[in-house]
């Protein structure tokens, strides 16, 4: 009788200690796990994603870790199919016991993991996509820093047709919910100023030819067009025009703000604005510290680094600042009180100042511009007021 009483009391001391312990910590390490498109359509960004999550978890390894554990990254590629990420997730989740999934890349392939990680207490933590889904509707397990595409475009939009004194505002857009957010936040923000679109036009997703749609807003006289497009529909568009000698005004979301723009189009990519947050880091920028990062990338990885690896980089940097605030007991609830009283100051990148709370998921929905100018990406403007 007294043995099995010893043995139910050591069971229920030790029973807050098994259910305050998350997955993925030990004495040593805490393992954190990604997924990203390392063999499809995105496979470029994805694998610049991955090398800066690597260089940061690197240099925090080199430094001791956080309290004392080492940062252990497992990435996993989805290949950019939603259903090759819920079978990543479930690696990562059910296997190798990742304690957060950080950076995944993609609106869809987010969506269809999240449900396998909040199922184990899995913290879904800056998703590389600014889709509003990644904080909406709240769920204390969902943590964004990006700027949803539908803000971006609402504040950039009317200030940029006000400064250039655009008379008509035209959109071309992926028809798709993407092209949908874009095309929604620059009739939103035109709004604002007393404008409507003049003139919009789709095209599906991997369309090729856009003489059609550059038609149509050349015979309806548009001098600003936003566009609702990534790289390759964002070069077909721009391509088509400077051909026929339609040259208006090009905004674009951050969904084009890539090097790749300029590399694969060339003189004709002269002059497009984006939306945009952290500076591309060229390996000759002005900014010393930047240009100290990007030699840093280049020498580890032997590639210039781009706008992916930082956002991968940031991501893990932010989460090694919410660990280390939540101290040697790490557990998601510890983390998740650390970051409910979280402010993430500006970077060298230049990234706006971030702040969560218990009901505040979303970093900042604040965004600037950025224009090609002599095949290079150059800052032209501060954050646009928040609201």
């Amino acid at each position: 009788m007294m043995k099995r009483t010893a043995v139910a009391l050591a069971l229920a001391l030790s029973a807050p200690l098994a259910f305050a312990q998350s997955q993925g910590v030990t004495k040593d390490e805490i393992v954190i796990g990604s997924i990203q498109d390392l063999s499809g359509p995105l496979a470029g960004f994805g694998k610049q994603d991955r090398l800066g999550m690597m260089l940061r978890v690197d240099e925090v390894n080199e430094q001791g870790g956080v309290n004392g554990r080492k940062l252990r990254l497992i990435v996993e590629d989805s290949g950019y199919d939603p259903r090759r990420a819920v079978l990543a997730a479930q690696k990562l989740v059910n296997q190798d016991k990742i304690f957060a999934m950080v950076a995944h890349i993609g609106t869809a392939q987010n969506m269809a993991a999240m449900p396998i990680q909040f199922e184990k207490n899995v913290i879904n933590f800056f998703p590389i996509t600014a889709a509003r889904e990644m904080y909406e509707p709240f769920h204390r397990l969902k943590y964004s820093f990006a700027a949803t595409y539908y803000d971006q475009i609402r504040h950039a939009a009317p200030k940029l047709a006000k400064e250039k004194g655009a008379k008509k505002v035209c959109s071309v857009y992926q028809d798709d919910e993407f092209g949908l957010e874009v095309l929604r936040g620059a009739e939103a923000g035109l709004k604002t100023i007393g404008m409507q679109l003049a003139e919009k036009t789709s095209y599906k997703r991997g369309a090729t030819d856009f003489s059609s749609q550059v038609a149509r807003m050349k015979s309806a006289g548009c001098d600003m067009v936003v566009l609702g497009t990534i790289i390759r529909e964002t070069i077909g568009v721009i391509g088509e025009s400077r051909k026929t000698g339609f040259n208006p005004i090009f905004l674009g979301s951050s969904a084009s703000y890539t090097d790749l723009i300029h590399k694969l189009g060339g003189k004709a990519m002269d002059g497009l604005y984006a939306t945009m947050t952290v500076q591309q880091p060229y390996l000759d920028e002005s900014s010393q510290p930047i240009r100290f990062w990007a030699n840093k990338y280049k020498t580890k990885f032997n590639e210039d680094p781009t706008v992916f690896s930082v956002y991968g980089y940031l991501a893990v940097d932010a989460f090694v600042r919410a660990a280390t605030k939540a101290g040697p007991n790490l557990t998601t609830d510890s983390f998740i009180k650390a970051m409910d009283t979280m402010t993430i100051p500006t970077d060298i990148f230049g990234s706006a100042e971030m702040t969560f709370g218990p009901k505040k998921r979303l970093g900042n929905n604040l965004s600037r511009l950025s224009q090609i100018q002599d095949g290079r990406w150059k800052v032209v403007s501060d954050y646009f007021k928040g609201d």
